[in-house]
C-alpha cells in the first residue's frame, strides 16, 4: 500500500501533510466532487501515539474501502497492464487533496512509471522525461487524448485538443502557419495595449485612493489577469473586443460560465452530463447550454462577417501581409482568407472555441503564479524591474523588445515549471506498446495493451529531484545554465540545443520541461501565450510594486483544468517610487 499524506510510515513520528480540506473550486456546485479541487493547508507534525479513536475508526473505514477497491481493480483491470509498481490502496488518498500531489508522493515511492489502481480502473502514471518523450514524440500517433477528448468534445467539438487524429492532422496544417512572425509582431503591440488598459485602470484606482490619503490599492490580481487574458484572446484570435477589463457583458458572462463548465468536466469523475435529458433537467447543464448558445451566436456572427469580407490568398502571401496596417489581424481572418481551405462554419467555431478556452485559463494562471513567486522574492522582482527599465524606457513593446526581456521571460517559464498548466497530460494507447523503463525502472520496459489510459505528470517531471537541482525553489536563473546528464537515455539540459528559441522548451530540456506538451501534438499557441505573459508582466512591473495582502499560505490552491486559487490572489499595489510623478 502506498504511503499517503494522511498516514504515517513505519517511523513513529513523521512529517506529513496536514489533511487537505475539500473545496469545489470556483464552480459552486453541490453536484461537483472534483478529484483535483482541493486546497493544501501546509505541513504539520503528527505522531502515531496521538492518534485518536475517531482517527483509528476512520483509518479502518478507509482501509476497508481501499481493500474493496483494490480487489475490484485486480478482478476487472489489474491483469490487463504489464507488471509494474502499483500504488494500491490509493482511493482514499484521492479525496481531500489535489490528485497531482498524491501522484508526486507515489512517484517518489514507486518510481518513474507505476500503475494507479482504483475501482474498476487502472491508469499508468509517467513521471520521467525518457518515457514522456516516447509517448509524445517517438510514438506519438499510437496515442490519443482519451478521457480528455471524451470530456471536452461536447464543448470544443473537433477543435485541436479533442479532435480525432485525422481531423487534428488537417486542422493543425491549417492553423499552425497562422502563428507566423509578422502576426506575432502585431500581437506584441496588442498585448501591450491591452496590458496598458489594465494598468490605466489601476492608476485611476490609485488616484481615487490618493484623494483619501492612501498610497496603495488592494486587488484580486488573478481576476484582473483573467479579464486581461480574455480581452487578448478575443482580439488576437477572432477580432472581438470583450473589453472585460473595464466592463461586463452577456457574452463575457457566458464565456466564464463555459470556462467553469470545461473545468468542471475535466475534474468530475462521472460524466453525468451524458445522461439523456441531463442538459435539460440539471440546472447547471441548462445554464451551460444557454451560455454555449450565446458564445456560438457571437462566433457565428464573426465568422459570417469574416467570410463576407474574404480576401483569398496563398499561405505565403498571407504570412507576408502588412499586419500593422490592417484593421483585422486576427487568426480567424488568416484561416478564412487561406486559399484552398474551405472549413465549414462549425469547424471554424470549434477551432475558435478551443483556442478561447485553452488560451485563456493558461495565461491567467501563469501571470498569477509569476506574481505569487515574485512577491515572495523581492530581490528577483527588483531584478526584473531593473531589466524592464533598461529595455523599455520610452520604447513601445515589439517582438525585438521582448527578445531583450530575458529575465522576465525566464520568470514566466519558471512559474510554469513550478505550477504547470495543466499539471497532467492525459493519453490513451491506440495499440499495444512497450514503455521504456525510465530512470531506475525495469531495463526491458513495461508492456501496455491497447486502451491503456496514461497520466503524464508534468508536475512530477518539473519537480523531479532526479533531473532538477533544488526542484521546489523559485530560481529563474536555472534556465541559463547547462546541466549535463547523469541519467542514461536523457540528454540533459542544454540551451544551445534549440538555437533562436525565445523560451526554454522540451527540446532544450529533453522532455524534462513540458509547459506546452511536446512532439506533434504540442500546443500550437505556445509562443502566443508566453509572449502575452511576458508583455503583461513587464507592463505591470514597470509601473507598480506588488506585495501579497497576506502570507503566501493564505493563497489557497485549487486545481481543475489549471492550477489556480480558491478565493483569488489578493495583492497590494503601489506606484513604483522610481516611476512616480
Amino acid at each position: 500500500m502506498a504511503s499517503s499524506a494522511n498516514g504515517c510510515t513505519n517511523h513513529p513520528c513523521v512529517l506529513v501533510h496536514r489533511p487537505f480540506e475539500f473545496s469545489s473550486s470556483r464552480l459552486n456546485s453541490s453536484l461537483a466532487t472534483p478529484i483535483f479541487g482541493c486546497k493544501p493547508k501546509g505541513l504539520s507534525i503528527r505522531c502515531q501515539s496521538s492518534t485518536s479513536t475517531d482517527e483509528t475508526k476512520t483509518a479502518k473505514q478507509r482501509n476497508l474501502f481501499d481493500n474493496a477497491s483494490n480487489l475490484l481493480t485486480n478482478l476487472l483491470s489489474g491483469g490487463k497492464i504489464g507488471s509494474m509498481p502499483t500504488a494500491e490502496g490509493a482511493v482514499s488518498d484521492l479525496f481531500g487533496k489535489p490528485l497531482f500531489f498524491s501522484l508526486y508522493d507515489w512517484f517518489i515511492e514507486h518510481g518513474s512509471v507505476y500503475k494507479l489502481a482504483f475501482g474498476p480502473k487502472a491508469f499508468v502514471v509517467v513521471s520521467d522525461p525518457i518515457v514522456a518523450r516516447h509517448i509524445l514524440r517517438e510514438n506519438a500517433f499510437s496515442y490519443d487524448k482519451g478521457v480528455l477528448a471524451d470530456i471536452l468534445e461536447p464543448i470544443m467539438g473537433k477543435g485541436l485538443i479533442p479532435a480525432d487524429l485525422d481531423t487534428w492532422k488537417q486542422r493543425r496544417r491549417v492553423i499552425a502557419p497562422g502563428f507566423h512572425s509578422l502576426y506575432l509582431e502585431t500581437m506584441a503591440k496588442m498585448f501591450a495595449n491591452c496590458s496598458e488598459r489594465m494598468t490605466t485602470k489601476f492608476d485611476k484606482l490609485l488616484e481615487a485612493e490618493a484623494s483619501r490619503g492612501e498610497n496603495k490599492i488592494e486587488l484580486d490580481l488573478e481576476a484582473e489577469f483573467s479579464s486581461l487574458a480574455l480581452d487578448i484572446i478575443g482580439l488576437g484570435v477572432f477580432n472581438y473586443d470583450f473589453g472585460s477589463v473595464t466592463k461586463e457583458s452577456p457574452v463575457i458572462k457566458a464565456v466564464y460560465g463555459t470556462l467553469f463548465e470545461a473545468e468542471h468536466r475535466s475534474t468530475f469523475y462521472i460524466p453525468y452530463w451524458k445522461i439523456p435529458l441531463a442538459k435539460w433537467l440539471v440546472p447547471r447543464q441548462r445554464k451551460f447550454q444557454t451560455d454555449l448558445k450565446v458564445i456560438n451566436d457571437c462566433l457565428d456572427g464573426l465568422i459570417k462577417n469574416a467570410k463576407e469580407t474574404r480576401e483569398e490568398a496563398d499561405v505565403e502571401k498571407l504570412q507576408q501581409r502588412d499586419y500593422s496596417n490592417i484593421k483585422d489581424a486576427s487568426l480567424l481572418r488568416f484561416l478564412v482568407d487561406m486559399r484552398g481551405v474551405d472549413a465549414d462554419d462549425r469547424q471554424l467555431r470549434d477551432d475558435l472555441m478551443t483556442m478561447l478556452i485553452a488560451g485563456h485559463e493558461t495565461t491567467a494562471a501563469v501571470l498569477t503564479w509569476s506574481i505569487f513567486f515574485l512577491a515572495q522574492h523581492p530581490s528577483k522582482m527588483k531584478k526584473a524591474q531593473a531589466e524592464i527599465d533598461s529595455v523599455l524606457g520610452q520604447e513601445r513593446i515589439t517582438l525585438e523588445v521582448i527578445k531583450k526581456l530575458e529575465y522576465v521571460r525566464l520568470i514566466v517559464v519558471e512559474a510554469l515549471r513550478l505550477y504547470p498548466q495543466p499539471p497532467l497530460l492525459i493519453r490513451r494507447s491506440l495499440k499495444s506498446d512497450t514503455l521504456p523503463g525510465g530512470y531506475n525502472g525495469v531495463k526491458d520496459g513495461y508492456q501496455i495493451p491497447a486502451g491503456t489510459d496514461l497520466f503524464i505528470s508534468v508536475y512530477n517531471l518539473h519537480r523531479s529531484p532526479y533531473f532538477w537541482d533544488n526542484p521546489n525553489d523559485f530560481e529563474p536563473e536555472r534556465f541559463r545554465v547547462q546541466k549535463s546528464s547523469q541519467v542514461d537515455g536523457w540528454a540533459g539540459f542544454d540551451p544551445s540545443r534549440s538555437p533562436g528559441a525565445l523560451y526554454p522548451n522540451e527540446i532544450i530540456s529533453d522532455f524534462a520541461f513540458l509547459p506546452f506538451g511536446g512532439g506533434p501534438r504540442k500546443c500550437v499557441g505556445d509562443q502566443f501565450a508566453l509572449m502575452e505573459s511576458t508583455v503583461a508582466l513587464a507592463v505591470l512591473l514597470q509601473k507598480f510594486d506588488v506585495n501579497l495582502r497576506g502570507s503566501p499560505e493564505s493563497v489557497e490552491l485549487v486545481t481543475g483544468a489549471t492550477i489556480h486559487t480558491k478565493s483569488g490572489m489578493w495583492c497590494q499595489l503601489k506606484k513604483r517610487s522610481s516611476t512616480a510623478d
